[in-house]
């Protein structure tokens, strides 16, 4: 596709929203609330604010370098902007294959949440004690048929969006999504922090005390909790902007030059950020309320709220509401990573929209079977150890490989002589008004940040192998 024929966002806001959408997903409503309840509430909270200002924002605004310059997806946008080096193009199909990696376990959880959304609609988890719940999504697990119903009742929706075009599909949804998420946020918070019993859930969550950045479980002080705790921020805080595999460059792609990309990338960080905020609200709260342990873990979202709403008044009512919220946060990144693997086919092989939305949406159906097959037929297989499973190594690939790979390549590209280089990115990131990106950060972002992320790298395959 040539660039006088690409697409573009009818508005700022278009574009701001549908970012915020990619970046808004599982990693702030589900993975934020119970990994800061697992690493001591508020103290936690700020140290990922910390990372997420000083280490991930910065390879956003590269990454919206990157995609606005070239006007390409990340399959192209290498070799455009640095043709005589093929070899950093060679992370644009490596980053067009981890967006598919990403959608073959994302859709299938993504259909969790509407499952349960219809099934809290509906009464099925009306009156069930924690047991019971359970065993309702242990059954729902079990079950190759209905997990394969729901991922790909996901993945049509996703596709249908992008079937309408960027700004009539992509663009429109996507801002009455985020709308109705806002707007099913409130509400769910204001009621949560209204409950008998808040307090103390406010208190954890907004009280730091930083002693439990390094004191274990037993009172003990442990500097290796200390390690893992600012590990599991510096994840958290690369993992929820979904930076490194061309999610966010594909935006750039599509946005005009009269704003600058560091007041931008404020903007959606600010967004991201206050979504997972509002979801630890809505979440610690109601956990003290009634007595339930925060740190409980994955399970926390599909086990033990489920049964918290059941000892609600008007529960049913809530609980769907709730899982409508996580549905529509996780629909949008759904939606956003549609848009860059569809993109992908239109920018590297010429196809036109709609034949890449069917063919994406052919592979991502099958592809995905897998995942939800790893639940249950093939649950034997388990590739990273006892306990894990198909989700599992899909989820290490992307969050242990391709993301902190990519923003690392990122980076370089960005910041050294051999790729596009520092003085190309600060005038294409300082274009059009707005906040400019603070050039006293060169010699920062080009020693300090690449060896931080080597060092998350190296981490995370400890932690993954030495169990």
């Amino acid at each position: 596709m040539s660039e006088k024929q690409r697409e573009t966002f009818a508005s700022r806001l278009g574009f701001i929203f549908l970012s915020a959408g990619c970046a808004i997903g599982l990693g702030n409503v589900w993975r934020f609330p119970f990994i800061t309840g697992q690493y001591g509430g508020a103290a936690f909270v700020l140290v990922y604010i910390l990372f997420l200002l000083v280490l991930a924002m910065p390879i956003m605004v590269m990454e919206f370098a990157v995609g606005r310059a070239s006007g390409q997806s990340v399959s192209r946008s290498f070799a455009v902007l640095r043709p005589e080096h093929k070899i950093w193009s060679l992370w644009g199909y490596a980053g067009w294959a981890g967006n598919y990696i990403l959608m073959m376990f994302y859709t299938v959880v993504n259909g969790w949440m509407v499952a349960y959304t219809y099934y809290s609609f509906t009464g099925k988890l009306e009156g069930l004690n924690s047991e019971a719940v359970g065993s309702f999504f242990g059954g729902l697990l079990a079950n190759p048929y209905e997990l394969t119903f729901w991922m790909a009742v996901v993945i049509i929706l996703g596709a249908l969006v992008c079937w309408a075009g960027l700004q009539s599909g992509v663009e429109s949804i996507t801002k009455i999504m985020m709308c109705g998420l806002l707007v099913l946020m409130t509400a769910l918070v204001v009621r949560s922090v209204t409950l008998e019993g808040a307090e103390k859930g406010l208190e954890f969550y907004l009280k730091p005390d930083f002693t439990k950045l390094f004191t274990d479980e037993a009172g003990n002080v442990s500097f290796s909790r200390l390690g893992t705790t600012l590990y599991a921020a510096l994840g958290q805080a690369f993992f929820t902007l979904s930076i490194g595999i061309g999610s966010m460059a594909i935006f750039g792609s599509y946005i005009k030059r009269d704003r600058s990309l560091l007041g931008e990338s404020v903007i959606i960080t600010a967004l991201d950020t206050f979504v997972a905020l509002m979801a630890g609200l809505i979440i610690f709260p109601a956990c003290f309320a009634y007595g339930i342990n925060p740190g409980a873990g994955p399970g926390l979202l599909f086990v033990t709220l489920p049964n918290m709403f059941n000892q609600m008044p008007e529960g049913r009512i809530w609980g769907a509401l709730f899982f409508l919220f996580m549905s529509l946060a996780a629909l949008s990144t759904v939606i956003a990573v549609f848009e860059t693997i569809v993109a992908c086919f239109m920018d590297r092989l010429g196809w036109s929209r709609h034949s890449s939305v069917l063919f994406m949406t052919v592979t991502v159906m099958l592809l995905a079977i897998p995942c939800a097959l790893g639940f249950n037929v093939w649950s034997d297989f388990q590739p990273l150890g006892a306990g894990s499973g198909v989700l599992d190594l899909e989820d290490f690939i992307v969050s242990n490989n391709l993301l902190p790979i990519g923003s690392i390549i990122y980076l370089l590209f960005c910041v050294t002589r051999y790729g596009w280089g520092w003085d190309n990115f600060i005038a294409e990131a300082d274009t059009g008004k707005g906040m400019k990106f603070p050039k006293a950060l060169r010699a920062y972002l080009t020693y300090i940040v690449p060896l931080v992320m080597i060092i998350i790298l190296c981490v995370g395959y400890y932690q993954t192998f030495n169990k």
